[in-house]
């Protein structure tokens, strides 16, 4: 297939997405974006913008295996990666897989349990396989997660660790509806709409791992000058100078800046990177990379707003 058709498919992804999620196109194009570079999404919002639904829409829009996993406070790492379980006929362990052996892994509220569950995650997300008794197993190809979380619960809750927050591509914040967007999911849940019933709603496949594989090589030819390289190390290195900010971006942060930049730029038909690109993925690949300092969270200032200051701040290249 031709770039042109793949874009095309990536745009009847959308579509596909569109006939249950309303209202929620930046995150749309975010998880669009972290399916071209191989990347995890982290959806914070309240309850009830749609968070799961996205997912289990653009996974059914997809030809790929998907599994849901409920994180809560007693769920443990094999619950999550899989176990030994003694066979009473042959008399040996053998290994069960987890729901982790998928193409796409919901993590629903990821921030409901431990840490010693969340840790589970990180070697699959990093190293994509999965260490069980001195043996490494490889994750299925592609492999994504994609975890939800609540920004205003904190009752039954651990915070991520940076570590893991790292492993994240994108960072998508999914707010409430604007007023038309929310009368439109009213209207669609008077007329019958089942969320739990995606098949009713015309929701098909439209992309199979063979595409997104093509689609992900041609992002990874997309060009990226010098200049916008110097640029985003300029973005991530204002970030650990900032005096808002305790903990800067690290060198992984900006490479993963230019990795997303790469893809939107392949998703709007350019064939290298421009300042311009890499200042529409700051907010998302980087918001949960800083950690404010103590005062600067009491004034109520945000990831975001310092991070809109450093784009202000830092020289674009001409």
């Amino acid at each position: 297939m031709t770039d042109e058709q793949l874009r095309h498919a990536f745009t009847q992804l959308r579509t596909e997405v569109g006939k249950a999620v309303v209202g929620q196109d930046a995150a749309v194009t975010g998880l669009t974006i972290a399916l071209l570079t191989g990347g995890h999404v982290l959806l914070e919002g309240v309850p009830g913008v749609a968070k799961t639904l996205l997912v289990r829409t653009l996974s059914r829009a997809l030809q790929l295996d998907t599994k849901r996993v409920q994180f809560t406070p007693d769920l443990m790492p094999g619950d999550v990666t899989g176990s030994l379980v003694y066979d009473s006929k042959s008399g040996e362990f053998e290994f069960r897989k987890g729901p982790v052996f998928t193409n796409i892994l919901l993590a629903d509220e990821i921030n409901r349990t431990p840490p010693k569950t969340q840790s589970s995650l990180l070697e699959a997300m990093e190293e994509r396989q999965v260490s069980v008794d001195g043996q490494s197993l490889k994750l299925p190809v592609p492999f994504m997660v994609a975890a939800t979380m609540n920004p205003i619960e904190y009752e039954g809750t651990y915070t991520l660790p940076e570590a893991q927050l790292d492993r994240f591509l994108l960072k998508l914040v999914l707010d409430l509806p604007e007023r038309d967007a929310e009368i439109e999911v009213l209207t669609r849940h008077a007329a019958g709409f089942n969320p739990r019933d995606l098949a009713a709603a015309g929701v098909t496949p439209v992309l199979d791992a063979a595409m997104l594989a093509s689609a992900q090589a041609a992002v990874a030819q997309v060009g990226a000058s010098p200049d916008v390289i110097a640029y985003a190390v300029d973005l991530a290195r204002a970030t650990r100078h900032s005096p808002s900010v305790k903990l800067g971006v690290s060198p992984r942060g900006a490479i993963a800046l230019i990795s997303a930049a790469k893809a939107w730029a392949w998703l709007t038909g350019a064939d290298s990177i421009t300042p311009d690109h890499v200042q529409s993925m700051v907010l998302p690949v980087l918001r949960h990379r800083i950690q404010l300092r103590p005062e600067a969270e009491l004034e109520g200032v945000s990831s975001d707003v310092i991070l809109r200051s450093i784009v202000q701040q830092v020289q674009v290249p001409i």
